[in-house]
Parts: C-alpha cells; sequence; structure tokens
C-alpha cells in the first residue's frame, strides 16, 4: 500500500526526544534528555482534593461536559492575575485565552500567521518541538544569532530586513535549550525593534518561575506598546505537565483568531482540568508548590554543576543558568554529539544532542542535559559516565 501523504508532513520525523524517552521503560537508563517535573513536585494531594470536590459537590457537570473555546471565565479571571507577575498588566478576558499546553499556543499562532513558504525567525538554538510545528506550517525558519544578553539586535533588525517574517518565537527567559535570560535592555529592544518593522513576537514562557538565583526580569510583553507581542505560558513545569493548561496573551483581534483556529483543533481544554487550575490558583497553592519546589531543583543543579566540573574534559564548556530545567554546553573540539548519543545509551545514559534545536542544522558539538527529573546519586553517575566517555573520544582525536 502507498500512502499519500500531505505535502506538509513530508519533513516531519519523530521528536529526538519522544524517541529516547522510549528508552525510559529499562530502569537502568540514567535520563538527562527530557524536561519532566521532579515527581515530589507534582502537587498530589491538593490535586486530588480539588478534583474530589469538583466531582461531589454539584460541579461534576460543568466539569464533564463541553465548554466555551475561550476558555472558563473563572479560570481566565485568575490567569489575568497570574501575568501580572510578568509585568503584564491592565490585561481583560478579550486578551486572554486557555490553551491545551503551551505547544498549543506555538500552533495555533503558526494556523494564524503562516503561509507556506512565509518566514519564522527564531533564536539559534531554540525549541525543537517550536521548529517542528513551524516544519508542518512549511514555514522557511531562519536563526538569530544571541549572546549572554539575549539576541544580538543588529542581526535581529538584518534578518527582518531579508527576510520580512511573520514573527519572531523566542524563549525569553532560561530558554530551551541553552538556558539563557535576555536581559531587560534586549527585551525592551526587540519589542521596540519588532513593532518598527511590523512584525509580531511570541513570546513563550514556562520556565520563569523557576528561578533559583537573581532577579526576576518582566516579560517582553510587558514592554509591548504596539499590540505585536502574543505571551504564553503553562503549567506543565509549576504544576502538572499532564493537566495540559496554558495561555495566550495578547491583542484581542489576535485572541480571537486564534481562538477560531483552536475550535477545529480540540474545541475547548479540558475542562475538569481547567477548574483543577482555577481553584489551584484561587486557593494560592501554586506558589506555595513552587516554594516547595525550588529547593529541590537547585540542589539538582548544583549537582549537575559540580559533576560536570568533576568529570567532563576541560574541552566542555556550559551554561550556569539561574533556574529552569537544563545545562547546555559545547566542546571546543570536533566532538560530534549525534553520532555519540547511541554510544552513551550502551553506557545506561541519555543526553540530547544539541543539534536538534538549530533552525540550521549546526551544533554538533552541542548537548543538553536536563536535571530536574534525576536524583542526585544518579546526576553524578550520569555524569561521570558521559564524562569517562567523551574523555575517551577526545583522546581519540589527539592521536
Amino acid at each position: 500500500m502507498t500512502y499519500n501523504y500531505s505535502e506538509r508532513m513530508a519533513k516531519m520525523n519523530g521528536a529526538a526526544t519522544r524517541e529516547i524517552l522510549k528508552l525510559l521503560t529499562r530502569p537502568e537508563i540514567i535520563s538527562f534528555a527530557g524536561g519532566f517535573p521532579a515527581t515530589q513536585c507534582l502537587p498530589q494531594k491538593e490535586v486530588q482534593q480539588i478534583a474530589f470536590e469538583l466531582l461531589s459537590e454539584g460541579r461534576a457537570t460543568e466539569a464533564l461536559q463541553y465548554g466555551t473555546t475561550e476558555g472558563f471565565k473563572s479560570l481566565r479571571e485568575q490567569l489575568i492575575e497570574y501575568v501580572k507577575t510578568a509585568g503584564i498588566e491592565n490585561q481583560t478576558l478579550e486578551n486572554t485565552l486557555v490553551i491545551s499546553g503551551g505547544q498549543q499556543g506555538i500552533d495555533l499562532m503558526s494556523k494564524v500567521f503562516l503561509d507556506k513558504g512565509d518566514c519564522v525567525l527564531v533564536e539559534n538554538p531554540t525549541y525543537l518541538t517550536a521548529l517542528q510545528i513551524f516544519d508542518s506550517y512549511q514555514a522557511k525558519i531562519v536563526g538569530v544569532d544571541a549572546d549572554h544578553n539575549g539576541l544580538i539586535i543588529d542581526d535581529l533588525e538584518k534578518k527582518i530586513k531579508k527576510y520580512n517574517p511573520k514573527f519572531l518565537y523566542c524563549v525569553s527567559t532560561f530558554s530551551n535549550p541553552t538556558g539563557k535570560t535576555y536581559s531587560v535592555e534586549n527585551r525592551k529592544k526587540i519589542a521596540e525593534i519588532t513593532a518598527k518593522y511590523n512584525v509580531m513576537v511570541l513570546e513563550d514562557d514556562p520556565y520563569s518561575k523557576l528561578r533559583f538565583e537573581g532577579t526576576p526580569v518582566p516579560s517582553i510583553k510587558s514592554f509591548d506598546k504596539a499590540g505585536n507581542v502574543v505571551y504564553l505560558t503553562s503549567f506543565s513545569k509549576v504544576l502538572s505537565p499532564g493537566l495540559r493548561v496554558g495561555v495566550a496573551i495578547g491583542n484581542p483581534e489576535v485572541i480571537r483568531k486564534m481562538t477560531i483556529g483552536k475550535q477545529g483543533v480540540d474545541v475547548t481544554t479540558s475542562n475538569l482540568s481547567q477548574l483543577i487550575v482555577a481553584e489551584y490558583l484561587k486557593r494560592g497553592y501554586i506558589f506555595k508548590n513552587i516554594e516547595k519546589s525550588l529547593p529541590i531543583y537547585r540542589e539538582r543543579k548544583n549537582a549537575m554543576i559540580a559533576a560536570l566540573n568533576k568529570y567532563m574534559p576541560e574541552e566542555y564548556k556550559y551554561v550556569n543558568a539561574e533556574g529552569g530545567l537544563f545545562i547546555w554546553g559545547e566542546f571546543d573540539a570536533p566532538i560530534n554529539t549525534v553520532e555519540l548519543a547511541p554510544e552513551a545509551i550502551k553506557h545506561d545514559v541519555a543526553y540530547i544532542q544539541g543539534q536538534v534545536f538549530y533552525a540550521d542544522g549546526s551544533g554538533l558539538n552541542t548537548m543538553r542535559l536536563n536535571f530536574s527529573n534525576a536524583t542526585v546519586d544518579r546526576i553524578d553517575a550520569g555524569i561521570h559516565r558521559l564524562g569517562d566517555m567523551f574523555k575517551t573520544e577526545i583522546a581519540k582525536l589527539k592521536k
């Protein structure tokens, strides 16, 4: 049988993370590949109690029935308050759309703005699933250079002029994969220059609440004077990825278009999940859970940094992020992390090869390590194995 798949699926393959996560049924594998929250940080007791109350106190029909595509009013009101912590003020229900996780927000933005061949600018490197989504809409993806302060503004302006992009996608705080955070000045300039050239911005913010040190910075959206920034955040990393609840905040006209797009996908985000998140926010649990989670993540991140310093070859350089879930590193040597990933699996340890995060397919000498879902002991053991493997490869290169 020959299957006549659509043109948009021609370049689509399984995500690198998905393929590696299949291996995690083997308990001996130490995984630094995914982005799972720590099991200890999932508020099982609180969610169980809220769900029990919702289903036993006269709200079962509301929770189990269809709802509006925009989302429950009670949740949207809570979300308007929640995004104030990112410096986003004066929002209304018309600015606010409940989405089924942050990835749906990326997909809806693409559905609303992208035609075949349209350009999307991204930080190089960037979130690999965003790249897959843009590919599925047959977009031209162009990377923008970045440094420790964020996007290099001269390069951003040059590529806006050259490619006339529909929008810029960025993870501005504890970027996935690099862990970098854009400076306040960089955020202001991004808002200004994209408004000048009438370019939309999709600001993806799953990680900013997971800050271990340093000072919180306001979102790019907080500097939006032209209505060209759409802000996404979700509760996957700070509450539960299984609930699949997030929010898009933007100009009412854009949010309306995204709402229409969502109607053709899932009609509405799970009512039960929405009501659980609304009640969780109303009771003030969210920041209590974050406060409980931060020491766990901080300990694991510090354990990974210590292990990298102890075991990795001197040619390996990493970004010591102030928060988030990842450590990004690269080799000052011709190490190919794509070719070595299967070898690492033979040593019962997994990482994500950095190449998958680059729009241009570069980054063969880079890799992303996740520290959130492994114990301190397993972090030490896993990095030890990786360090020995990479030292062996570098020794071969020097012969």
